[in-house]
């Protein structure tokens, strides 16, 4: 499925209104220089950085670059897992069989398909179905998905297939698990299964468990997910209208959906930019953006002192549930006796001395900074945005980082573009630690226990084994703090000091990759007109515009993390059934109605 929409051309994809709204979620990660945004119901495209008010943009070359410079990724991406996700239930839903095997009327299929579409809407399923069989049964399902896309004999992609299949074994394959209590009658006995060599035999019960996983969700989970919107919109003012049309639909015995768009495509066109002239530059619009965005969360990020660790799942007795304050026992400082083999191992060498006083401040403050309510796991190194102070690219960059694996990697491919392996090397340990965070600090996550060990014990192999470790451009103590935690399966705010120094290597490329951005789309849109060296100014924004867009970019980037898993799912709150009723494919979707219920 991703790979027919990887070959659809774009101007058809951009008809299917749960597909754009996937996109549009997509295009909004604040990884990127360009940000559009496209309105289905008007035709209209808004960019953002705008382009000079004397061009007048094409819109055929706009998705000639969406189609070279945006489209692949979105493929390489989780939203579009879950897009064809959301598209197989859709077409369950619309199914002649949905309507015998569940009594579904014509109107229960129409609310039902309100309540899952797009990008918000499959984060709704997926809050409903969190702690349960169901929400591990998708996990599998997108898992084996993404795996059964790959080809294992090709050396570039062989390395996500045998990562895949390692994360597959320790969660989802593991006896007692729901999917092989589930699918047992398909493989005979799943431990033989494992070693069989035919790749066409591996990848033939793979697909045939897949299946039964989704037909489980379609036929059980979907039914239970209807009667819970039901009564959830019961209780909601907001609902009101949209109840009172599912209740005129369901009186009309006869009522059906209709075959298909009634009315004719809008012409599509982009929004003219108002009063812009200066040079186009996507990383001076990213600072003023970022300043927003930050300036925001600053009331409620400062009473911020404590976070808490829950009890890990484990096979076995819960451990207790403990408050991690930020003091100095809680920061783990490095202890006298090194443990990692590259700095002696067994043999006893002894670190060079403990941090000091400082350093173990500026660890303390990481920490502050980094367990905030509303920021993305990474971003909160950054510095708080000041009059005095210009917005450097550095403040902002883990913000864009922690889009970086939701974007489908559009830097890791540019660094490699490069020829930068050590670089890429640095950034996909930035990767896999943000990974990591979310795993070991919600310990309520589906397999825990399990993903902690099996990732920490990844990273340590990976990156920090003695061959590897002197490759690194970090500090000494930065990695053997990491090796010690990690390797253990445990938590450590050494992590955050760890994305700190990366951050600052990988900082001028991604200047670099911005600049290149930049470049490509003007090529496309404005041929001839030069790229600017960007110079970041140090004065405050205007609010209008750019508020909202930097709303925009970051509702997208919550919603998207979410559905990633490097953020934890909110629990079925109020706030889900506001957006229900705010949301409409036709007028924004997904992005739109977040940004209506948070202004």
């Amino acid at each position: 499925a991703v790979a027919s929409i990887a070959s659809t051309d774009i101007s058809l994809l951009l008809q299917d209104e749960v597909f754009v709204d996937f996109f549009n979620t997509f295009l909004s990660l604040p990884v990127f220089g360009q940000t559009p945004l496209y309105i289905t119901g008007t035709g209209r495209w808004y960019l953002w950085p705008q382009l000079p008010s004397h061009l007048e943009p094409s819109p055929a070359a706009l998705l000639a670059w969406l189609e070279k410079h945006r489209l692949p990724h979105f493929c390489k991406s989780s939203l579009c897992l879950h897009l064809v996700l959301c598209q197989k239930l859709l077409g369950f839903i619309r199914s002649g069989e949905a309507a015998e095997l569940l009594n579904w009327q014509g109107a229960d299929r129409w609310l039902l398909q309100r309540c899952i579409s797009g990008s918000q809407g499959m984060r709704h399923f997926l809050a409903f179905v969190r702690g349960t069989a169901g929400e591990e049964l998708i996990d599998f399902w997108l898992i084996t998905e993404r795996l059964l896309g790959l080809d294992e004999s090709d050396g570039s992609q062989r390395e996500l297939f045998l990562s895949l299949v390692l994360r597959l074994r320790a969660t989802h394959l593991r006896e007692g698990s729901s999917v092989v209590t589930l699918c047992t009658t398909i493989v005979g006995s799943l431990p033989k299964a494992r070693h069989i060599q035919s790749i066409g035999s591996r990848r033939e019960i793979l697909s045939k468990m897949q299946e039964q996983a989704l037909f489980t969700i379609q036929i059980y989970w979907l039914p239970k997910f209807f009667v819970h919107c039901k009564m959830g919109m019961e209780e909601e003012d907001s609902c009101q209208p949209l109840l009172q049309e599912y209740q005129e639909r369901l009186s009309q015995a006869c009522w059906q959906e209709p075959p298909g768009l009634s009315e004719p495509l809008p012409t599509m066109h982009i929004k003219r930019s108002q009063g812009t002239s200066g040079p186009y530059c996507s990383q001076k619009a990213k600072a003023e953006i970022w300043a927003l965005v930050k300036e925001g969360r600053d009331e409620q990020e400062l009473k911020m002192a404590t976070f808490r660790v829950k009890p890990e799942k484990q096979p076995g007795p819960a451990g207790s549930t403990e408050e991690l304050c930020l003091d100095k026992d809680a920061l783990g400082s490095i202890p006298q006796q090194a443990k990692h083999p590259a700095f002696g191992g067994r043999g006893g060498v002894t670190f060079p001395g403990r941090p000091q006083p400082s350093a173990e401040q500026d660890l303390e403050n990481l920490c502050k900074e980094r367990i905030l309510s509303g920021l993305p796991p990474s971003a909160s190194f950054a510095q708080l945005p000041s009059l005095k102070k210009p917005v450097k690219t550095l403040d902002f960059l883990p913000w864009a980082l922690s889009a970086e694996a939701c974007a489908g990697q559009p830097f890791r491919d540019f660094l490699q573009s490069q020829n930068r392996p050590m670089e890429t090397r640095l950034l996909d340990l930035w990767q896999d630690l943000e990974e990591f965070l979310p795993v070991v600090l919600d310990s309520n996550r589906e397999n825990s226990f399990f993903l902690r060990h099996l990732i920490g014990e990844k990273i340590c192999k990976t990156y920090l084994e003695e061959e590897s470790i002197e490759k690194l451009p970090l500090e000494a103590r930065t990695l053997v703090s990491l090796w010690n935690h990690l390797i253990c399966g445990e938590f450590s705010p050494w992590i955050f000091r760890a994305q700190k120094e990366i951050c600052k290597v990988l900082c001028s490329l991604y200047e670099e990759f911005l600049a290149d951005d930049d470049r490509t789309f003007l090529q496309f849109m404005a041929p001839g007109m030069d790229v600017p060296v960007p110079k970041v100014p140090g004065r405050a924004v205007g609010r209008g515009e750019h508020f909202h867009v930097s709303q925009r970019i970051n509702q997208s980037l919550k919603l998207s993390q979410a559905l990633h898993g490097t953020r934890s799912l909110e629990g079925v709150s109020s706030k889900h059934w506001q957006l229900l009723a705010a949301r409409d494919l036709q007028k924004g979707g997904s992005i739109q109605a977040e940004m209506e219920v948070l202004l």
